[in-house]
């Protein structure tokens, strides 16, 4: 990349701070809505997607709620809701047609070197979780963005499916499985990458690596001035911008509390670390074909249900399994220990205090997981793959993720599971705090930010690009069935995954 290296004052209309999927996604639809719009990156490390965005610092599953488990709870009453999981659907069926007009329109050359089609299974064992697992398939198949999906309690069916899953397992176990073979591997890494190529390219854009935000000041005219710090030379400069995002994972937080925007009080995070197991034999590899989620332990954070996880990163197939969760102070995987503690203000300690007295579980959880020796995670690994051995898989550290933790009336404060959008009164500056499932919906936020951010997007000329970049726009996938089958058939056709299109890979 032909990254700017020089130190200068300018004023561009538009300050990205952070070059991950978020600001790769906002700069796109803004150059594209706007060919005029100037717009500059800031990014603390030396190359982009370095944090979150990297393939190895994420599940990598295009979130579309076919598998995850966690988006459908069980209610009191036994039922399950099924309102999240439809909402990251629609969300994540937007993501393809922005994603499918990309490769039409020649933004990224082909679809091959980010998106595969990789079948979603959820599985599960006991009587009761068989239970909760048959009535969430009968609940989400009655909606028509989950047409397709299979449920079983054939063993045989499941082998079939996943082979890994079942050999070795215990003949008198009761399981059951649900398979959506629409599911998805996204390298939101290499998506990313592509999108700033693009971007690099177009006039008005500059990409600053290796460039630190220091602070940022709403001046008396409403527009931002941005301190940044060349992170090797160590020389310092300014910028002034009419409009800031805050797109820098982990580390949004402490901008967002440097911007002292009264919307930003009150909010909190919690870190929460990973690690994977990454299966070293081919041959294991070969065999499995699918992303199996189960069902996450009590009192764990959601980023921590399990998988058995078909991967294709740089065109390699490979097979991980976790995330095994743990506890750091850092904010980013390359950040400082210092970044908890510093974020704790006199507006957000009473919300951090109540969320900590109301997630015992979670501290105790992860403080197990901490302690976890070779052994441990080789066990929990044996609950999808009976007959893993340790030597076959190696250890590797995952990304780190911030969880929400703001202000609640009755609660004090609570922790989110999700992501929050964080915007000021008059639009000047927006923030996005964390995590799952963050950069499978990163279109459906980024049009959210710029409805809420930018006055023009309520302009005829806006309203008829928008559908140009997103042909539902204006319209609901979760409500419209005829649309959505249409659009899921364009999308599927453009993006390569048919399973005619599988089957060709695989015999390539």
């Amino acid at each position: 990349m032909n990254t700017k290296k020089s130190s200068k004052t300018s004023s561009p209309d538009v300050v990205l701070i952070g070059a991950g999927i978020m600001s790769a996604t906002l700069g796109v639809l803004l150059k594209k809505l706007n060919p005029a719009i100037t717009i500059s990156v800031f990014e603390r490390l030396d190359r982009v997607t370095a944090e979150s965005s990297d393939p190895w610092n994420n599940a990598g599953t295009g979130h579309s709620a076919f598998c995850e488990l966690n988006y459908t709870p069980q209610l009191a009453d036994g039922s399950i809701e099924t309102k999240k999981a439809i909402k990251i659907a629609e969300s994540f069926e937007v993501s393809k047609e922005f994603w499918a007009y990309l490769v039409e329109n020649g933004v990224i050359d082909s679809p091959d070197a980010f998106i595969h089609n990789i079948p979603h299974l959820s599985f599960v064992w006991g009587e009761e979780n068989v239970d909760y697992l048959r009535k969430r398939y009968e609940a989400l198949t009655s909606h028509h963005l989950f047409h397709g999906m299979e449920y079983t309690e054939d063993k045989d069916v499941i082998a079939n499916w996943a082979p890994l899953v079942m050999n070795g397992r215990g003949a008198d176990e009761k399981v059951a499985a649900t398979r959506m073979e629409l599911g998805t591997d996204v390298n939101f890494g290499a998506l990313t990458k592509a999108m700033f190529e693009y971007l690099e390219k177009q006039d008005g854009v500059n990409l600053f690596l290796n460039y630190e935000v220091d602070d940022l000041t709403r001046k008396k005219d409403n527009s931002w001035l941005i301190e940044v710090k060349d992170r090797a030379t160590r020389k310092e400069s300014k910028v002034t911008a009419k409009f800031v995002f805050i797109g820098a994972g982990g580390g949004s937080l402490p901008l967002l509390e440097k911007s002292n925007i009264p919307e930003g009080k009150g909010f909190g995070g919690f870190p929460v670390s990973g690690q994977w197991l990454v299966c070293n034999k081919p041959e294991i590899i070969e065999k499995h074909q699918a992303k199996v989620y189960g069902k996450a332990s009590v009192g764990s954070p959601p980023m921590s249900v399990p998988h058995l996880d078909t991967r294709v990163i740089d065109g390699k197939k490979a097979l991980l399994f976790g995330p095994y969760a743990g506890f750091s102070t850092k904010f980013l995987k390359n950040g400082s220990y210092l970044d908890l503690p510093l974020s704790i203000k006199l507006n957000n300690i009473k919300p951090m205090l109540a969320a900590g007295l109301h997630n015992i579980p979670l501290t105790k959880y992860l403080i197990d997981q901490v302690r976890q020796s070779p052994q441990d995670r080789l066990q929990a690994l044996k609950d999808y793959f009976p007959e893993a051995k340790l030597e076959d898989w190696d250890l590797e550290t995952a990304g780190q993720r911030v969880q929400v933790i703001k202000k609640d009336k009755k609660a004090g404060g609570v922790l989110e599971f999700g992501t929050e959008m964080v915007t000021a009164g008059d639009g000047s500056l927006a923030a996005l705090l964390g995590a799952s499932p963050g950069a499978s919906t990163a279109v459906s936020i980024m049009l959210d930010l710029i409805h809420r951010c930018f006055a023009e997007a309520k302009t005829p000329e806006w309203q008829r690009e928008f559908k140009k970049i997103i042909p539902s726009f204006g319209k609901s996938l979760s409500k419209e069935k005829e649309l959505a089958a249409k659009t899921r058939a364009w999308t599927t056709e453009v993006l390569h995954l048919s399973a005619s299109h599988l089957e060709a890979e695989m015999t390539a």
